[in-house]
């Protein structure tokens, strides 16, 4: 056997691009694209996507050329997710809710070469582009016209290159070019910047072929689903699911706009089935206006990441009818590759302990190879006992290539003992189901005990009145930081509670030294385009209010 390997036959580069192809000849008449009154089948996504990336061809667009997207979840970020890596070029969502000079660093930083632009996204792009230095070529820009929302914007000139006339120029019948190696790039994300400025994460072929198809398999989506963009594609790539959706032969629903009322309209218009987002997601579905709520007369599948759920907002829409299910990942492993597998003896469970444990991120998915959490003082294992924090670390073939042009924060991340360091301080439960506690940065000291700020913020989420809540920390004269916490409050709940009812309230749940001293009342919390809360600018906040004194607690309105 040892004359026998790797041959022409069986070392095909692995690619999630080849999934479109497939799907155009099992499901070309069905549907793949909904959006309002326009409705795309797989033959027609299949050729739409060659007609991409034969047209950025000719426009000059060559292998490892970076081509950047500034859309909403529109058919043509989905068509995006195929037609420009079809083109050998590395696509590159960037967030829409990023503002003006954050844009021009991510454009400079990748050199990229194009930009696809919304209408809605004109005003920002051409202001980002005016902060590029003299000497960076601008990228071209393509405008992206919505028929549906063309009441809002004038049309393009008859001079003005849109995305519609571009696959005029482009063949339905263009050999898409195929990657020479798995572990040629394929696509560049930048990080949030919850924590810290922005890093190019970049994912090869090979990388995104593992994470689609691991994903679909551990949350066990069958054939012909229908699937609600409630995600932002920018995110992470949808976590996969614009690949993973030709896979099955999925029609994928587009929404512009992500509120309650659009959302439960599409899922009683469309039969939608599965849909993903941040818990904010699930919180506005748990509290939605008065009169928006529809019954469910199917189950719809969530899958949720981003932030741990609180427990009482999981129990509130599984009772709705939702089913839920929690997995975790980050921009470097471009998807989930941990999800919380369920067990059916659970069912048995009350709905509160079954919450609790839905709340945990879990174990690793099929295509890892390992997950663990170490200790930071010694490098190995914490116990299994579920109270010792560690920082979660990972291996397997869905972890990035690397950070583009920054080899220092990629040996910082992808250490040499071969596991990536993911920033995440998490505990190990005797099951072997693990559990995040905080972002390392996250994690308050106050008096020499550690206190899980994700801890502070599940029990406070059980207030019949918080809508939601964010607890960082608040410099302490004696006990040198203590817990701050900021809550929203549901809708006509504001004046019905005082911070000083909170706090006492929280007394009565749990340990003293976890006790928020300050709370703060605010319309909303500031969030990334994802849901993720925004913790540092809440810390500079607390910062700003100074130090807190002993024996004394505070509220204030922002």
């Amino acid at each position: 056997m040892e004359k026998l390997g790797a041959n022409p036959a069986n070392s095909c580069p692995l690619t999630p691009l080849g999934f479109l192809e497939r799907a155009a000849t099992v499901f070309g008449d069905c549907p793949s694209l909904v959006y309002h009154g326009t409705v795309f089948t797989w033959s027609q996504t299949y050729r739409r996507c060659l007609r991409l990336a034969s047209a950025l061809s000719a426009l000059g667009v060559s292998r490892r050329d970076v081509v950047s997207v500034l859309l909403p979840n529109v058919p043509a970020m989905y068509e995006a997710h195929f037609g420009v890596p079809m083109s050998g070029a590395v696509l590159n969502t960037i967030n829409t809710r990023l503002d003006a000079r954050t844009v021009a660093v991510l454009l400079r930083h990748s050199g990229s070469r194009l930009v696809f632009v919304d209408p809605v996204l004109v005003a920002l792009l051409d202001d980002a582009l005016c902060l590029l230095p003299p000497e960076h070529p601008a990228p071209r820009v393509v405008l992206v016209e919505d028929p549906h929302e063309k009441d809002q914007f004038p049309p393009a000139s008859a001079t003005d290159l849109t995305y519609e006339r571009l696959l005029e120029m482009g063949d339905p019948e263009f050999k898409w070019v195929r990657p020479t190696s798995e572990w040629d790039p394929m696509v560049l994300n930048y990080t949030s910047g919850t924590t810290a400025a922005p890093k190019g994460v970049v994912h090869c072929h090979r990388g995104i072929f593992l994470v689609t198809m691991v994903s679909l398999v551990d949350w066990a989506v069958p054939p012909r689903p229908t699937f609600l963009w409630t995600l932002p594609m920018f995110h992470a790539n949808g976590w996969s699911f614009p690949w993973g959706m030709a896979v099955g032969g999925g029609t994928n629903v587009c929404l512009r706009r992500v509120d309650a009322m659009d959302v439960y309209a599409a899922i009683a218009d469309h039969g939608v089935t599965h849909l993903c987002g941040a818990p904010v997601v699930l919180a506005m579905l748990a509290n939605p206006p008065e009169g928006v709520r529809k019954p469910l007369h199917r189950k719809v599948r969530i899958m949720t990441a981003g932030s741990p759920p609180p427990a009482a907002v999981l129990h509130r829409v599984e009772a709705m009818g939702f089913e839920v299910s929690h997995g975790y990942g980050l921009t470097e492993t471009g998807g989930h590759v941990v999800s919380c597998a369920w067990k059916g003896e659970w069912n048995k469970l009350p709905a509160s302990e079954r919450a609790r444990l839905k709340a945990r991120q879990g174990v690793r998915t099929p295509g890892m190879a390992e997950v663990d959490i170490f200790d930071a003082d010694t490098g190995r294992s914490v116990p299994r006992d579920g109270a010792t924090m560690g920082e979660i670390v990972l291996r397997g073939g869905c972890v990035m290539l690397g950070y583009l042009n920054d080899s220092e924060a990629t040996k910082a991340a992808i250490r040499d003992n071969g596991w990536f360091y993911t920033g995440d301080v998490g505990v190990m439960h005797p099951d072997g189901y693990l559990e995040i506690r905080d972002r390392s940065k996250d994690v308050i000291i106050s008096g020499g005990e550690n206190i899980s700020s994700v801890e502070v913020e599940s029990m406070l989420y059980g207030h019949p009145a918080v809508s939601e809540a964010a607890v960082v920390a608040r410099p302490d004269e004696f006990w040198g930081e203590t817990p701050c916490a900021f809550v929203t409050l549901k809708e006509g709940a504001a004046g019905a509670v005082t911070a000083t009812e909170m706090i006492a309230w929280s007394r009565e749940r749990m340990a003293r030294y976890m006790v928020p001293k300050t709370v703060v009342f605010r319309g909303e919390l500031p969030k990334t385009s994802t849901g993720k809360v925004q913790k540092y600018v809440l810390r500079k906040l607390a910062q700003e209010m100074g130090p807190t004194r002993r024996g004394s607690s505070s509220s204030s309105k922002m």
